[in-house]
Formats: C-alpha cells, sequence, structure tokens
C-alpha cells in the first residue's frame, strides 16, 4: 500500500516508517530535517506541514499524522493546524483507507504544556470529525495517545535518576513504552483493524489510571 507518514526522521514517526517498509509497503515521508531513513521503497520529502507549500501526492491509502513540536510556541499551529492542513490535502479522497493521529496522553488529561495540550485535545476532535468524512469510503480514522514514549527527546528525563524515579512512580506498569511498540500499535490499527473507528488508544502505562485508596 501508499503509506504518507509525516515526521519520519527521528522518533517515533521514523520508526513508523521502518515498520511498513518492512512488511513491503511504499511509505512517503515528510519531514523538516533531512532524510534518515535508507531504503528503497522509501520517499523523503523536506517540508513544514504548517508553512511549505505542499507536494501533489495522489491515492494515498494510509496516512499517518505523526509530525508534531512541544512547548514551541507554535504547538496550535503545527500540531493542529499542520495536521488539518495534511489530512485534508491527502486524505479525503476515495483511495483513503485509514487515517491515523499520533495525539499525546495530555490530550484526555489536560496535563504537560497548556498549548501542547490543547493542540492535541484538538486532533482527538478533528480524528472524530475525519472519521465521519472518510466512513464512506468505507475507511477508517483513529488516534493513539501515548504517555511516556523511549525517545532522543525526553532523554532529559530518561537519564535524570531523580526525575526518572518521579516519572516512574506516577504508573502502574513501572517503565514507558518504546517507539517499536508504538509503531506495532500504529500497524495494527492502520492495516490490521478494519472495524474500530473515532476511536482514541491511550497507551500509557496506567499512569491516567493510577490513584491511591485511601481508607
Amino acid at each position: 500500500m501508499k503509506i504518507l507518514i509525516t515526521g519520519t526522521s527521528y522518533g517515533i514517526g521514523k520508526e513508523i516508517a521502518n515498520k511498513f517498509l518492512s512488511s513491503g509497503h511504499m511509505v512517503i515521508g515528510i519531514d523538516k530535517e533531512k532524510e534518515t531513513i535508507s531504503h528503497k521503497n522509501y520517499t523523503h520529502i523536506v517540508a513544514d506541514i504548517f508553512s511549505d507549500e505542499l507536494p501533489e501526492i495522489p491515492d494515498i491509502e494510509i496516512l499517518i499524522n505523526n509530525a508534531g513540536v512541544q512547548n514551541s510556541g507554535m504547538d496550535i499551529d503545527i500540531n493542529l493546524k499542520g495536521t488539518i492542513r495534511i489530512t485534508e490535502k491527502y486524505a479525503i479522497q476515495d483511495k483513503i483507507k485509514s487515517v491515523l493521529f499520533i495525539s499525546s496522553a495530555s490530550a484526555q488529561t489536560g496535563s504537560e504544556f497548556p498549548e501542547y495540550a490543547a493542540s492535541k485535545g484538538g486532533m482527538v476532535a478533528y480524528m472524530k470529525n475525519t472519521a465521519l468524512r472518510i466512513a464512506e469510503f468505507g475507511a477508517t480514522s483513529n488516534s493513539l495517545s501515548p504517555g511516556g514514549v523511549l525517545t532522543d527527546l525526553n532523554n532529559h528525563i530518561i537519564n535524570n535518576p531523580d526525575l526518572w524515579e518521579q516519572v516512574i512512580k506516577e504508573t502502574l506498569l513501572p517503565k514507558w513504552a518504546d517507539t517499536k511498540e508504538i509503531a506495532e500499535w500504529a500497524y495494527f490499527v492502520t492495516v490490521i483493524n478494519k472495524s474500530m473507528t473515532a476511536q482514541d488508544i491511550l497507551i500509557d502505562n496506567g499512569e491516567a489510571a493510577k490513584s491511591n485508596f485511601i481508607w
């Protein structure tokens, strides 16, 4: 299948791209940064999802909206408006089979930076709007909302014993997800799944569910 993924140069997006490539799909990546994937079925486009002109890429079958920023001063513009821009251009057409949005646990909890949480919450609402409109094509639209993930972006926490101890105490399962697990979720939701749509999946090792019963 023909897959378009945003934010493929690093982290979760790169891992998702590699998962689809290893499964025999053709992947097109859009990222502000240079290409970091070398594969015969991978095409890299350097572009900003919010501000650059986007190329014509017809007949996308799966769109994965992964690109985003955190506490940048442009979280609403890039995470929400940029994602809407990508989706409207490439996903609202009759060849589409699935759209996936990489949101955040903060969309459900409201934690983290204000504009970041708002951008991800808006993304989940827009995901449901997308599901309504692409249902006529038999396509699904869902989102993943990871909690902590082991990426370079979080190294300041992962490599600081004091901060790491604090965040791990906030989870039921004393760990964070890694990028390979998120990529497996992405593949399942877009390729294997045919019946779930308009749903947000929380992958946070039980952080939002943790509570202490006092009696």
